[in-house]
């Protein structure tokens, strides 16, 4: 059994996640596992769980915070993924 290291909730399926900078992580649910490692919005702080936003090395959770920002490429953001630039 592990331990999950955000709870603390002693569990038999607890799972392991592995950094890229060589951290290891031991979690019982994803929940926990968003809590402690996804980035948070730079604008309204909220866990960053698809792909969000990055303009000038900040994160945002998506384009509407990154406007409401003080960034000056605030405006050259795309509110779609993948979107053909025509």
């Amino acid at each position: 059994m592990g331990t999950c290291e955000v709870c603390g909730n002693d569990y038999w399926m607890t799972f392991e996640v592995h950094t890229m900078g060589g951290g290891v992580h031991t979690f019982d649910c994803f929940e926990c596992a968003a809590q402690r490692l996804a980035p948070q919005c730079e604008h309204c702080g909220c866990r960053i769980l698809g792909h969000g936003v990055e303009a000038s090395g900040r994160f945002f959770c998506c384009a509407h915070c990154a406007r409401q920002s003080d960034l000056a490429v605030a405006g050259e953001l795309r509110d779609t993924v993948g979107a053909h630039p025509s």
